[in-house]
């Protein structure tokens, strides 16, 4: 049995759904996270266990019951860690494209989470349970880059409000299909479940969550363009839905770019290159780079050549 928290629902949270209730009460819960203790019983509503779909009424009593960090059976890997910085506290990965951030089927090995075990041991908070141990947020296989790993629950519940309150920086650079004619610009579009695809995501108004990504000019390459993203919020596929839907969609995006892929990339063109946040335990802010990898520089080598061919 793990911790025991309790809640009384106010006039304002009259109406809400529970899990979206529970996850603003308390940051270490996403939604997800706070659904899925739902569905496994740890919740109460004066006394008696409630869907996750139950709306909030004004003085209901919630009681919530978080499930203690199972044994975790995904085994410690030695495999090596490109670190930018670590303590006590936290570490900053600088993942390269083709390693998956966690066990998922088809990938129960080869992962950060089995190179994190090595290197770390029983120093990974247990907030996002046993598969997920440590990753505050994370990014695709093929999208290489900065992520942060928290060490213990408090860095995590404090990383994780700090993404959840948007003042956790992130930018990335990028590679799209076509020539953006503006310096800068916003997508503002909600992204949610494809609704034909389930493993894909879209831009939609149905089962959505606010979607911001900004994004400013680096270079322009006549067919393709250089931008810097910048994350406002923290979507899944974020800034691959988002460029596809204003139709640029990321170089190399097997997904949602062009049916005739770009060669040579293996998957998308897209690098994490920068965050920045408020250390949990010092309070200091911290900001990372990561350098741009082969694979990325090589490409804009190549369409710069072309570039000058043409001119």
């Amino acid at each position: 049995m793990g911790d025991t928290l309790i809640f009384t629902v106010s006039s304002e949270n009259s109406n809400v759904r529970i899990d979206k209730f529970i996850s603003e009460q308390n940051s270490r819960f996403s939604r997800s996270a706070a659904a899925r203790i739902i569905d496994e019983g740890g919740v109460c509503v004066n006394g008696k266990q409630v869907s996750k779909n139950y709306k909030c009424r004004e003085n209901d009593k919630i009681t919530v019951v978080v499930p203690q960090a199972k044994p975790l059976e995904t085994r410690p890997e030695n495999i090596p860690l490109d670190i930018v910085y670590e303590d006590r506290d936290l570490l900053v990965v600088n993942k390269p494209k083709g390693m998956v951030v966690h066990p998922a089927a088809g990938n129960y090995e080869g992962t950060l989470v089995n190179a994190l075990l090595y290197h770390c041991g029983d120093s990974l908070s247990g907030i996002n349970g046993v598969i997920r141990p440590g990753i505050v947020h994370r990014i695709d296989k093929d999208t290489s880059g900065l992520l942060i790993v928290a060490k213990n629950d408090t860095a995590h519940i404090s990383l994780a409000k700090q993404i959840k309150e948007h003042s956790f920086h992130r930018a990335y650079e990028c590679v799209v299909h076509g020539n953006i004619t503006v310096e800068n610009g916003t997508v503002n579009q909600p992204i949610g479940r494809h609704p034909k695809d389930r493993k894909k995501m879209a831009v939609t108004y149905r089962n959505s969550k606010n979607a911001v990504t900004h994004y400013e000019i680096l270079n322009r390459f006549g067919n393709f363009t250089h931008l810097r993203c910048t994350l406002e919020t923290g979507r899944t596929h974020q800034i691959r839905v988002h460029m596809a839907y204003i139709g640029h969609p990321v170089a190399g995006d097997e997904v949602y770019g062009p049916k005739k892929v770009q060669k040579g990339l293996n998957g998308q063109c897209l690098h994490a290159k920068h965050i920045g946040f408020v250390h949990p335990k010092t309070g200091k802010w911290l900001e990372f780079e990561s350098m741009l990898p082969a694979y990325f520089t090589n490409f804009l080598e190549k369409l710069e050549g072309e570039k000058k061919k043409y001119r």
